[in-house]
């Protein structure tokens, strides 16, 4: 059986330590107070007992608190007290230099914190390690430092949880949709050096896995690119084919006619799609950032987003080459064709795609051949982005189509609808147009509502109270707005913050008839609410709210629960079943 020391080392259980620490507590008090060496065992096995019905590696906090409480259990308060203090005076002289310990573990490769944190990472690579040393030294300086002592301990205590403290001391956000358009169309600059726009489509694709390499080196969450972005150099590399093979054509006083050349000119045109798209794939997956991981990318497959039909028609023979490849896989070190983990692939269904005599059908085929095979591409469909993701100004049916990050959060849609200005200063940016590449999110703070219920002890009262306190803690380290529905008028409040439109996403997480009218009343017309908690009552409607469920046209998602008795049951042996065939 394995424990978490404080320093995220993995080590082995050890009873007799347990017993040495209570025998040297039980030492320090009077002799009329003392427990017998029957009893110390008694607890040190109850603890190792406790411990494997965990079902995981304990860590050393936990340990010692199942030692206070089988202690006080046993009525030696004076040995639980010296016990106590023991554990106060050690805390205050580790707190001086925790940090050491933490980065020495790193690089001798044991801190089993870090190998657990992020799949994406190789903790023994050296780069890795370094931004993990970084990290530990952020964390350390955040929590000392940048945040407030009271959220500092409602982290610790599990209260709530501050998300990428490792990177806070810097002013880095966590990921982004990149505006590939602006950097190959008007040129960058990378490590001082200017890269102008590219006269290929294969120059092309290798600009853009440098610039996503640049970009994952200095931020620590995903990106999203678009295909779209470089489908304007196909035409480029198009015209650059068709002069060559015109010049060879006339090297050896040859005729093909127009047709004949046409088809030479696509076939290599084809061929350098097919260079193009394997420098993103073979790029994106070897690649090794600036803290040590490989970028965690999505490409985003839209064709609605080409600006006329021959960029159209190119950017889906890209699509169709991307698919092809993913559905292929990459080798791993023993040459079997393995599924890459990047990047990740997301096609939008739209009116030209989704039809059996639809112009792109063959697309959404191979799409969904692909999934079935590698898990990938996910989908959007462009009706309900139009429907739900409405920039100012913008009504249902005429709303926005945009990527979503990796691990599939949206940017919110454009609140000043002209693209806040330009404030980027980017050099595609248009006048009264949305603006959605060029953004970023940033990270998240996570309330414990499950610690919330249980602080309560079932008192519904006390349950809002604490909830109410949680919040505010979580509105100062960055939620746009937090309303709390014990109070009065909250509904009103919360409905004008969105300017009386209501909400575009809902969540209903405790499954209560309360609750989930008030999911109802939140949603905004023609949003989702998705139900995940599950109710145990009735809910019945009146005529008047049903009448306002039906004008709101919202869309109504439940979750699929785990729940199956004896475990696993066979809701869990089907999905794997489905899984593994590619149904």
């Amino acid at each position: 059986m394995k424990i978490i020391k404080r320093n995220g080392a993995e080590a082995t259980f050890d009873i007799s330590k347990i017993i040495m620490a209570i025998t040297k507590a039980n030492a320090a008090v009077e002799e009329c107070d003392r427990m017998t060496p029957r009893q110390i065992q008694r607890i040190a096995e109850s603890v190792e007992l406790a411990c494997q019905e965990l079902g995981r590696s304990a860590a050393v906090e936990e340990i010692q608190d199942m030692v206070e409480k089988q202690i006080m259990a046993h009525g030696a308060f004076e040995v639980a007290k010296a016990y106590i203090t023991y554990r106060y005076t050690r805390s205050l002289v580790r707190r001086a230099n925790t940090t050491d310990d933490r980065i020495l573990s790193l690089i001798e490769c044991n801190n089993e914190e870090a190998k657990q944190e992020n799949s994406n990472k190789n903790p023994i690579v050296n780069s890795t390690q370094r931004d993990y040393m970084a990290g530990e030294v952020s964390r350390d300086i955040t929590s000392r430092l940048l945040l407030p002592k009271d959220i500092v301990e409602a982290h610790e205590e599990g209260i709530i949880h501050f998300h990428d403290a490792d990177y806070y001391a810097q002013h880095m956000h966590n990921c982004d949709l990149v505006n590939l358009e602006d950097m190959l169309e008007n040129g960058t600059v990378i490590t001082g050096t200017l890269i102008e726009r590219p006269h290929s489509f294969s120059t092309a694709c290798n600009i853009a896995t440098q610039i996503i390499a640049q970009v994952a080196s200095n931020q620590y969450g995903g990106q999203s690119i678009s295909l779209t972005h470089l489908a304007p150099f196909v035409q480029v590399s198009r015209e650059r084919i068709r002069r060559e093979v015109e010049a060879e054509m006339q090297a050896i006083d040859a005729h093909p006619g127009e047709e004949k050349l046409a088809e030479l000119v696509e076939n290599r045109v084809r061929e350098e799609i097919r260079r193009g798209v394997q420098t993103i794939q073979y790029q994106v997956v070897t690649l090794l950032t600036t803290n040590g991981q490989a970028p965690f990318v999505t490409v985003f497959m839209y064709l609605g987003e080409a600006k006329n039909e021959q960029e159209r028609h190119d950017l889906a023979m890209i699509i169709e080459e991307t698919l092809r490849q993913r559905y292929q896989g990459v080798k791993n070190e023993k040459g079997v064709w393995v599924t890459p983990a990047f990047p990740k692939l997301i096609y939008v269904l739209e009116e030209d795609n989704i039809h059996e005599d639809s112009p792109y059908w063959y697309l959404t085929e191979l799409a969904a051949r692909c999934t079935a095979k590698r898990m990938v591409p996910d989908y959007i469909s462009e009706k309900k982005m139009k429907e739900l993701k409405l920039s100012k100004g913008e009504t249902p049916g005429h709303g926005d189509v945009y990527t979503c990050m990796g691990c599939r959060s949206f940017l919110t849609p454009d609140r000043s609808g002209n693209g806040w200005n330009n404030i980027a200063n980017a050099g595609n940016y248009e006048p009264g147009k949305p603006k959605y590449y060029g953004r970023f999110n940033q990270g998240v703070v996570t309330i414990n509502l499950v610690d919330v219920a249980l602080s309560s002890g079932g008192a519904v009262d006390k349950f809002w109270r604490i909830f109410d306190e949680r919040l505010e803690l979580a509105a100062r380290l960055g939620a746009d707005a937090v309303f709390n529905t014990t109070k009065e008028n909250w509904l009103e409040e919360a409905l004008a913050y969105t300017g009386g439109r209501g909400f575009e996403q809902v969540f209903e997480t405790a499954g209560q008839p309360a609750t989930i009218k008030n999911g109802f009343r939140l949603v905004c017309n023609h949003g989702q609410m998705t139900c995940i908690g599950t109710p145990h009552k009735d809910l019945a409607f009146g005529w008047q709210e049903w009448e306002a469920l039906n004008r709101k046209e919202f869309h109504l998602t439940g979750t699929w629960m785990s729940y199956s008795a004896p475990f696993p049951g066979a809701e869990w042996t089907q999905t794997a079943h489905y899984f593994s065939t590619g149904l």
